[in-house]
């Protein structure tokens, strides 16, 4: 079948091209249109509960996650000139496009009872104007003594002072995101400048802008640093410019066909599948690298170009399949998984790799028939003495060194698996980025002295129409959990309505800030017209209003906490809000009240134990479909289980690895299982398709065979498996440390693979062959 495929390749290899070249151009015009994502919460699929409530609370109360926060730190805040220039930047941050609101200081409200009236009014504590320093100082002295705002726009104790910038929740999913973040950046920066000071900027716009911009940029490093690779590699290894530019040429093919595959399938470019397109060209290569020493090994043996094609399609077309099947399994088994970006990456990996392969198996053949004949440089490769000589080594560690090969191995495993009972699931919302990056030292700053920006929501329902705003009863017992919240290490000052009504108990009792409490049920019905904002605030003109107005929904009946909180991580997370769970279960019984804990904390927890349930769940399926390929191929249980051997126990050094250097089960490390799996399974693959194919041509000579396979793919599986690491090595210059774990534990992955397909696998096949006998 191969050999006719050969040549029929050959025969109409000018229409194969043509019609190559025309979809690949077809293709090039979608990938011209792939767009990058801003949504970080398709972890989890659109019909899991947490994420119904997230979406229903959004629609009611609007976006928890669009604050982008402002933060400096000094105690000269209330000096004329940084004062003015601090209210300066909140006036210009207003006008920017895109910016819904700004609260900081200099906006910050009194409010004031009006005598005649005995009712409340909003008054501006600092006008907007420049201010001289007595201005500053009395106005001040006013703010100082309105306990509201305490650790909510500032830390009296750290004399830190936060400006909370709240974007457009519409444009939040769109490119325009970038310009309004790098805007307000931008006057974020030179404010800082202007007075000295260092200014700290987090959020969760500002942090996912910042790694969508970073993303783009690495994933054209990373194509960019692949390719000069390889071509380097390919150069070294057949000092052959021509044999470089077509293999160079199929993976950019290649790379095309994956950014069209994106944008063809409705998706966007994620920090998961931003990674697929470098991978296309470190997955492409050894490709080029089987197929060309194939077509030099034969061109060797026969001296005739169009019969050594035949040859190579005929002996390395199943080989290459079977190993590209093995690796679009390894990620296409992610798309069984509910993780929707899960899925696409798998969607998406699975699908190119498969093209891939019909890429190479079209162009080379094609494009090498109308090349002149390899010279006697170009093959000098096939005789290379140093490779040889650890052949030859390798040769007689299997043949006479088996109990050594297999007590050492032993060794090494259990060593392996205690080091993998270590291993620990732990993720954060900020996840992957160096301790120095200023991201990640920018969000310490807000958690030292706000405790926190990330949003936690809580969701009381009273079940009754006003049961919030004319029950006194339902507002003590929020009172209650936020007192509960507030006592948590963890968790900044909770805002709610009724964070509102002590503000307004102390304006009714002339500002003293003593009676900034709980009001009584004497003080509710004076305070009632506090109550009587409206849903869409609309007819209020000040930023508190504004706030305020949005902790209960339009019947009254639901009312919000809003908490911001540390990201402390999947493994504490949980004893959190489980701690809050069962204190808002004692204050709001299920039978009288439904309380719901949302927002972006918990979609993230959920999220993240959807992923890596799913990778888990993806190692296992990797395993079984691969074991099914390599029956179906092998048609032997025996050559089943010598294939699978080789290939476990990488994985169970990988994970020994991650174990005892305390290394944490994540999304990002996880994914190294079954990407390094789905990859290290094709060397066993080339090893014992070349054993089948060679063993008739030995008269069924197991123990020869052995050897003469371990000589005539050592050099090949040697020079692929160099490319790949070196092609995985890349990675561990991201930016991300999720994408350097990648880069170095499957790096090693593939390192162990090598020794254990060269070594192991050989020892195994003899054993069983002396069994046999």
């Amino acid at each position: 079948m191969w050999q006719s495929l050969g040549r029929f390749i050959l025969k109409y290899r000018l229409p194969l091209l043509l019609v190559l070249a025309a979809l690949t151009g077809f293709m090039a015009w979608h990938a011209s249109k792939v767009q990058l994502s801003y949504d970080f919460s398709r972890a989890i699929p659109v019909n899991n509960p947490k994420y119904k409530d997230y979406q229903e609370f959004r629609k009611k109360f609007g976006e928890d996650g669009n604050l982008l926060v402002i933060g400096i730190q000094t105690d000269k805040f209330f000096t004329e000139k940084i004062f003015n220039s601090y209210a300066a930047l909140q006036r210009s941050l207003k006008k920017v496009s895109g910016v819904d609101d700004v609260i900081a200081v200099p906006s910050a409200i009194n409010l004031v009872k009006v005598t005649e009236t005995e009712k409340l009014r909003a008054d501006t504590i600092f006008p907007e104007r420049i201010m001289t320093q007595a201005e500053i100082d009395s106005a001040s002295a006013i703010f100082l003594n309105l306990p509201f705002y305490q650790h909510l726009l500032y830390n009296p104790a750290t004399k830190a002072w936060l400006m909370g910038v709240r974007i457009n929740k519409d444009l939040m999913a769109s490119k325009e995101r970038i310009d309004i973040v790098n805007t307000i950046n931008k006057m974020a920066d030179d404010f800082g400048k202007a007075n000295t000071l260092t200014v700290h900027q987090s959020g969760l716009p500002h942090i996912r802008t910042v790694l969508s911009i970073r993303i783009v940029k690495e994933m054209r490093m990373f194509i960019l640093a692949s390719i000069i690779l390889s071509a380097l590699i390919l150069l070294l290894f057949f000092r052959s410019l021509s044999a470089m530019f077509l293999s160079l040429t199929v993976v950019m093919l290649g790379v095309i066909w994956s950014f069209a595959t994106i944008e063809m399938l409705g998706y966007k470019i994620s920090i998961l599948n931003a990674l697929i397109p470098p991978l296309i060209v470190v997955i492409g290569i050894p490709n080029c690298i089987y197929f060309l020493n194939k077509f030099h090994t034969a061109y060797n043996e026969t001296g005739d170009k169009k019969k050594s094609l035949v040859m190579m399609v005929d002996r390395m077309g199943i080989v290459t399949l079977f190993c590209n099947l093995a690796a679009a399994i390894g990620f296409a088994v992610f798309a069984l998984t509910q993780s929707q970006i899960l899925k696409e990456f798998g969607y998406v990996a699975g699908i190119n790799i498969i093209v891939l392969f019909f890429i190479s198996l079209i162009l080379i053949p094609a494009v090498l028939s109308f090349l002149p004949a390899p010279k006697t440089r170009h093959t000098k490769y096939l005789h290379n003495p140093g490779l040889n000589r650890w052949l030859d080594r390798l040769e007689r560690w299997s043949l006479n060194h088996r109990k050594l090969i297999y007590s050492i191995t032993l060794v090494i495993v259990a060593i392996s698996i205690v080091g993998a009972t270590k291993l620990k699931a732990l993720g954060y919302i900020v996840d992957d980025l160096p301790k120095e990056d200023k991201i990640y030292t920018d969000l310490r700053f807000f958690e030292t002295n706000f405790k926190g920006i990330m949003p936690l929501e809580i969701v009381v329902d009273t079940k009754k129409k006003y049961g919030v705003s004319r029950n006194l009863n339902n507002l003590e017992r929020i009172d209650s959990l936020s007192q509960f919240l507030t006592a948590m290490p963890d968790i900044a000052r909770p805002l709610s309505i009724v964070e509102g009504l002590k503000f307004a108990k102390q304006a009714f009792f002339d500002g003293d800030s003593n009676s900034y409490s709980m009001p009584s049920s004497f003080d509710l019905p004076a305070l009632s017209q506090y109550l009587n904002f409206k849903g869409d605030s609309g007819n209020t003109k000040n930023s508190f209003a504004k706030l305020v107005s949005t902790f209960m929904d339009s019947a009254k009946q639901q009312a919000r906490i809003s908490v911001s909180m540390a990201d402390i991580g999947s493994s504490r997370l949980p004893k959190l809000l489980d701690s809050i769970s069962v204190r808002a279960e004692q204050l709001f019984p299920k039978d009288k009240y439904d309380v719901q804990l949302t927002g972006t904390s918990v979609t993230f927890l959920e999220g993240s134990r959807y992923i890596l349930n799913g990778l888990k769940d993806s190692i296992l399926w990797a395993f079984l479909f691969i074991a099914l390929c390599m029956l179906y191929l092998f048609r032997s249980a025996r050559i089943l289980i010598c294939s699978l051997i080789p290939n476990i126990i990488p994985l169970l050094i990988t994970a020994g690895i991650m174990g005892w250097v305390g290394i944490p089960l994540k999304p990002s490390t996880v994914l190294v299982f079954s990407v390094a799996l789905g990859i290290a399974i094709d060397v066993t693959i080339r090893f014992l398709v070349n054993y089948k194919q060679e063993l008739p041509h030995n008269n069924y000579d197991m123990k020869k065979t052995v050897i003469e396979t371990i000589h005539s793919t050592g050099i090949s599986i040697i020079y692929t498996s160099l490319v790949l690491i070196a092609g995985f090595v890349i990675f561990c210059f991201s930016g991300f440390d999720g994408t350097k774990a990648l880069g170095w534990l499957t790096s090693i992955t593939l390192i162990t693979a090598t020794f254990t397909n060269l070594v192991l696998l050989p020892a195994i096949l003899i054993s069983f062959i002396k069994m046999k006998k």
